[in-house]
């Protein structure tokens, strides 16, 4: 279906190659899994597929890309709509129509589809994707995860041959992500459907993938089953960790196979020891009953919580629940309907300008929204002079964060990834007294994960500041919060230590966790202190 033929490519200013040479083919019913460093080229390898790369963003192309047989040097992207879907990394850059249901028949209006059968794809993929409810809403209302079901579905809705998704999950909670991803599963099974998928967390999509395609940054690319491509891979979700871990010679890709392979370990110890909670000491934030409503919608219902110096606390819950309205509300963003919120005895909507960034660091969803220099160099020094810091310090957060960024590139250049990490280091470099993040990780490989983990866990231990984050990454609300509130339908339903709200739900529990239950074990390094407590 799809055959890329001795394929390099090389962009403008670039001095190392994104492929080289790459041989590539892949069957009509297969579902391939494209992984690789932020920055190492995943998305372009997608573009190629439909040929948005080279003719709409440029650079040297050698080799052939070929998609039922027509080449995508011979054919521009609008000529391949009938028969490939793609979903980009920013869904919200894709829409074109207002409302949910006039998303959906846009593609089919535009291949000139009859309405009767356009009307039919409309319901058939509002009720797949569970979008029924949301068919009259205005996309601009709609949560990041629901309008990325949406964009799935405005790419699914054509009846394309080959499906091409650039991480179709970052924003999905846990449950919508396994039910899309079952969806896409089927479609490949029943309908012979190809998908090409690049994902970051893997802990999601490696058990339905047939093959993995790693790109390693340089130009070099190994292609194989998910097994082979684990064993050595440097990036590789927390199970093949865990049997890395145990010394196992196999790795298993699902819970089912390493729940098998580690029946013995289950048994060893019954009395773990959980990490102490911080000492709650200083409220930095202060929530009575706060209530955020849009268009008469209730975001928030009354919601009232303390947020303590030193600790670090994930807001999590389904796609719409409220998870951001309550993240704006604290930060000044969005104004409440009722109730208050203070920030170190101060209301968030009086702190303006130097006052404002020392005491609220704020990453939107969209990361995008914070930069506005021609250049990351301009960014950086721009941070500097504004946080009154020594030449050269946000760049060096930001080569901790995501290395290798040139600073002559322009932000909306940067993989989504990249200008993500860039952000971060802007915000994180003023040194805020509370730092509130949206989705931090939508586009960061496990590299930057772990060491925006190990920034976070500093920040707010060593110089006893507050974290605040909304996330669907369960793997790295394990590894770094203190304490998680889950807020369901505008309300907090549960607010405790991240051990106990994790394992009380089994959607929201990490990889390890259903690996080792009923062992109550969150992390590779819990279960390894187990076994070591033992001898």
């Amino acid at each position: 279906m799809i055959k890329f033929s001795n394929v390099s490519l090389i962009y403008p200013n670039s001095t190392t190659t994104v492929l080289e040479d790459l041989n590539l083919t892949i069957a009509e019913g297969e579902m391939v899994l494209v992984i690789g460093p932020t920055g190492s080229g995943k998305s372009s390898l997608l573009r190629l597929i439909n040929g948005l790369v080279p003719h709409h963003t440029g650079g040297i192309l050698a080799g052939d890309v070929s998609v039922n047989g027509i080449s995508t040097q011979l054919t521009k992207p609008g000529g391949m709509a009938h028969l490939i879907g793609i979903v980009g990394q920013n869904p919200a850059n894709g829409f074109v129509a207002d409302t949910v249901e006039e998303e959906l028949a846009f593609g089919m209006e535009a291949l000139n589809l009859p309405n009767d059968v356009m009307r039919k794809r409309v319901e058939e993929i509002l009720d797949l994707l569970s979008l029924a409810a949301l068919r009259n809403r205005s996309i601009a209302t709609l949560s990041g995860g629901e309008q990325q079901r949406v964009a799935i579905g405005a790419a699914l809705v054509t009846h394309p041959k080959v499906l091409v998704l650039d991480e179709p999950t970052s924003a999905l909670d846990p449950i919508a992500a396994e039910e899309v991803l079952s969806i896409l599963h089927r479609l490949v099974h029943d309908l012979g459907l190809t998908v090409v998928i690049a994902e970051h967390k893997l802990e999601r999509v490696i058990q339905f993938a047939d093959r993995i395609v790693y790109i390693n940054g340089d130009g070099a690319a190994n292609v194989g089953t998910p097994e082979e491509i684990l064993m050595q891979s440097p990036i590789a979700p927390p199970i093949v960790h865990l049997a890395r871990a145990l010394g196992m010679k196999e790795i298993g890709v699902t819970v089912r196979e390493m729940r098998r392979m580690t029946s013995e370990i289950r048994e060893i110890q019954k009395s773990p020891v959980d990490t102490p909670a911080p000492k709650r000491s200083e409220a930095v934030i202060s929530i009575e009953k706060l209530t955020v409503s849009y268009e008469n919608k209730i975001a928030l219902n009354s919601v009232s919580s303390t947020i303590y110096a030193g600790e670090i606390v994930a807001v999590m819950g389904r796609n719409g629940a409220g998870k951001s309205s309550l993240l704006k509300a604290i930060a000044g963003v969005n104004p409440a309907q009722a109730g208050s919120v203070s920030l170190l005895g101060h209301n968030p909507f009086d702190l303006h300008g130097k006052k404002r960034r020392e005491t609220i660091g704020f990453i939107p969803q969209e990361p995008s929204d914070l930069l506005y220099g021609q250049s990351v160099k301009i960014e950086c020094e721009q941070a500097d002079r504004d946080n009154e810091l020594a030449e050269g310090t946000t760049h060096e957060v930001l080569q901790q964060l995501v290395p290798g960024i040139s600073l002559s590139t322009h932000p909306r250049d940067l993989s989504e990834g990249q200008r993500l990490g860039l952000a971060l280091s802007v915000v994180i470099s003023s040194n805020p007294s509370v730092l509130i993040l949206d989705e931090p990780t939508r586009g960061l490989d496990y590299q930057a994960k772990n060491e925006l983990t190990r920034m976070l866990i500093t920040f707010a231990s060593t110089f006893g500041k507050a974290v605040l984050l909304a996330t669907h990454d369960v793997e790295l609300v394990a590894e770094l919060a203190n304490r998680v509130i889950f807020i369901a339908d505008g309300d907090i339903v549960a607010d405790g230590s991240t051990l106990d709200v994790l394992l009380s739900s089994p959607a929201f529990a990490p990889q390890v966790a259903k690996v080792m239950s009923p062992q109550p074990w969150l992390r590779v390094k819990d279960v390894v202190a187990a076994i070591e407590g033992m001898r």
